[in-house]
């Protein structure tokens, strides 16, 4: 999930590790199978070095977005990853109506929101709280809207492979008002849960409209049937 004019959360420490994998994988691909397809033994190498160093390039000049939409758009090659993204993303899109909250536009993928102009590996976009503008009832309302992503996973998945930015931005808005990050995160993820649970067959036609790239007012149309 994303905030309007809030800052992106890097995603680099990830794309590194990803790009490691991709480097490991054509050294073990050049020793298995070079001799059979008469792979010069040198090419793996100079491949290798190239990436690494593309990688650093962009790490450095360009904040990791270009290994970030490279990673994203091997990862989008997969159904059960778009899948998981859309029940992801489909999480925060309902809770923040719920609430009140107005969407004005999601993403299922980084290349989605480039072209959208937006920051990051895309997300659903809510207006950015301002902590010193928010009631208590407020600040459970966004922890809760943040973690819905988490819950939705964990109830289709059981586990949650993404999270790590809405995670951040829980900890950012309530470190500086002292407040308990992990205990806040645990109730907002309960309340969440029930929340998607109670209205289990919008969440579920939401997803598929999502998937289907429907627009923003089609998605609210679904949550306010």
């Amino acid at each position: 999930m994303q905030t309007e004019n809030s800052s992106c959360v890097t995603f680099m420490s990830q794309t590194a590790l990803n790009l490691a994998a991709i480097c490991v994988f054509l050294i073990t691909f050049s020793i298995l199978l070079g001799p059979f397809l008469s792979i010069p033994p040198e090419l793996p190498a100079i491949a290798t070095i190239s990436l690494l160093g593309l990688a650093t390039v962009d790490t450095f000049k360009f904040q990791g977005q270009g290994g970030s939409l490279l990673v994203d758009w091997f990862a989008q090659r997969s159904p059960a990853h778009r899948a998981r993204i859309a029940h992801h993303e489909a999480g925060h899109f309902l809770v923040a109506h719920h609430f009140g909250m107005t969407v004005t536009d999601y993403s299922l993928s980084a290349w989605s929101a480039r072209r959208k102009g937006q920051p990051g590996l895309g997300g659903v976009s809510v207006a950015e709280p301002t902590s010193n503008q928010l009631s208590a009832q407020d600040i459970d309302r966004y922890c809760t809207v943040w973690m819905a992503g988490i819950a939705a996973e964990q109830i289709v998945y059981q586990t949650a492979e993404g999270g790590s930015d809405d995670r951040a931005k829980l900890q950012g808005l309530l470190a500086p008002l002292g407040l308990d990050p992990q205990q806040k995160e645990r109730l907002a993820i309960f309340q969440a849960k029930n929340l998607l649970q109670t209205n289990w067959s919008t969440y579920q036609a939401l997803v598929a409209a999502m998937q289907s790239g429907k627009s923003i007012a089609e998605c609210q149309q679904i949550l306010a049937a």
